[in-house]
């Protein structure tokens, strides 16, 4: 009997669990071809999501989707593992060990055939080697990263609390990621105050330093300019033209000198391609350790390895690393690569930009269309930006659920309403 042509996607985020599914609802389903899905997790969240992760105002145990269970489903199979090695010659990718918190280790190293390799890893926020970011500040750019993070959280809270001191939190990065952050841990101090029996809750004092000159710079002049406005009415302090020089455990130290007190530090700047890349001997790199890739998202060194997502670049015409970009990548190798297995050339991919939307918890929201109109904002809060970021989560849910499972998720996350605290305690 014949092997089945073998596709291995590395990586569970927007565009790998996107691709796995659509693949195996195709060509996995019919007997074409074996589809296989490798993450170190075993459970997918929406990336946009992690703040709330992090602050604890969205409950991540119902907003994960179960590798296993979507394999079992979608007619793909799933293989636990963090890639940390690639033989182009072999057409194999090497496993590093699974282990325990202890150590211990649970799943030796290992190796996969492939005869398409689709490489959707991500990125991490980039501390372009900044002393003593490593060692002293926390990044959110995972779900066991946003939990650590939501654990530090509420444990200086709990102190702050007790000891009636103030908690002061320094957030690098006035990107959506670090600006939406800011905004959702006030958001859920309000929510906290309302369990805290008459209490006055802590002072919360929360710094967002960005390197630029304003904030949310992929957005127009007018939404920073707004942004920071609510940012500063609910009482974060801004400082743009910020550059960190270094950091300890103290806080953070500025170019010009100054000092900016933290007792929790997190970075949320830059964007660079995992560190495992720089390991795949004789691949073309981009500065920040992407992929350089050719537009049919293939690399330019190998026909048989694609990558997509925040990984991947496109020399000739280079695309935001964003969510949007990354699924609309998955839905054309989806589309194409059952064509491209029979012999068929890939088109290139093209980007068609759906705008953008940034949502500060409920106080505030804006959105851009294409051609760069604004909405949302003015007296009522934003509230049509605020709806766009929520139905951008609902259809993620929907495309990998499809609709009945859809539906019923959002009717268990509206019931969950009456019986969780709205914002996470213990």
């Amino acid at each position: 009997m014949a092997q089945k042509f073998r596709v291995v996607i590395v990586g569970g985020g927007i565009a790998g669990l996107a691709l796995a599914t659509r693949l195996g609802d195709s060509i996995g389903k019919s007997g074409r071809a074996e589809i296989t899905l490798v993450d170190k997790s075993f459970a997918h969240v929406w990336k946009p999501m992690l703040h709330c992760f992090a602050a604890g105002t969205a409950a991540n145990e119902n907003d994960r989707i179960s590798f296993l269970s979507q394999a079992s489903r979608h007619h793909f199979d799933f293989w636990p593992g963090e890639i940390s090695g690639l033989d182009r010659a072999a057409k194999s990718i090497t496993l590093a060990p699974v282990k325990e918190p202890s150590g211990e280790v649970i799943l030796d190293e290992r190796t996969l055939e492939y005869d398409a390799l689709v490489l959707s890893i991500g990125s991490r926020a980039n501390d372009f080697g900044t002393p003593g970011v490593a060692e002293h500040c926390l990044f959110i750019d995972n779900l066991v990263e946003a939990n650590g993070f939501n654990e530090r959280f509420r444990m200086e809270l709990l102190k702050a609390f007790g000891n009636n001191e103030e908690l002061d939190i320094a957030i690098v990065g006035g990107g959506a990621t670090g600006t939406q952050l800011a905004a959702e841990l006030h958001k859920a101090l309000d929510l906290a105050s309302l369990y805290s029996f008459g209490k006055k809750p802590p002072k919360l004092k929360i710094t967002l330093l960005e390197a630029g000159p304003r904030i949310l710079p992929a957005f127009p002049e007018a939404v920073s300019a707004a942004a920071k406005k609510q940012l500063e009415d609910i009482g974060v302090t801004v400082q743009t033209s910020a550059m960190v020089s270094g950091a300890d455990e103290k806080g953070y130290m500025l170019k010009d000198g100054t000092r900016v007190p933290a007792t929790l530090r997190v970075w949320a700047a830059g964007v660079k391609a995992p560190d495992v890349t720089r390991n795949f001997a004789g691949l073309k790199l981009s500065r920040s350790g992407q992929l350089e890739v050719r537009p049919t998202l293939q690399l330019l060194e190998d026909d048989n390895i694609f990558a997509m997502g925040d990984c991947a670049f496109i020399a000739e015409k280079p695309v935001a690393p964003t969510a949007q970009v990354a699924r609309q990548q998955a839905h054309h190798l989806a589309r194409y690569m059952p064509r491209w297995m029979n012999g068929a050339k890939l088109p290139p991919f093209a980007f068609h930009n759906k705008g953008a939307v940034v949502a500060l918890g409920d106080y505030n929201g804006w959105g851009t269309f294409p051609g760069g109109k604004v909405f949302g904002g003015g007296w009522l809060r934003g509230i049509s930006a605020r709806m766009v970021h929520l139905m951008l989560y609902r259809q993620h849910q929907f495309e990998l659920y499809g609709t009945f499972r859809g539906l019923i998720s959002c009717l268990v996350d509206w019931l969950d309403v009456f019986v969780r605290p709205a914002v996470r305690l213990d």
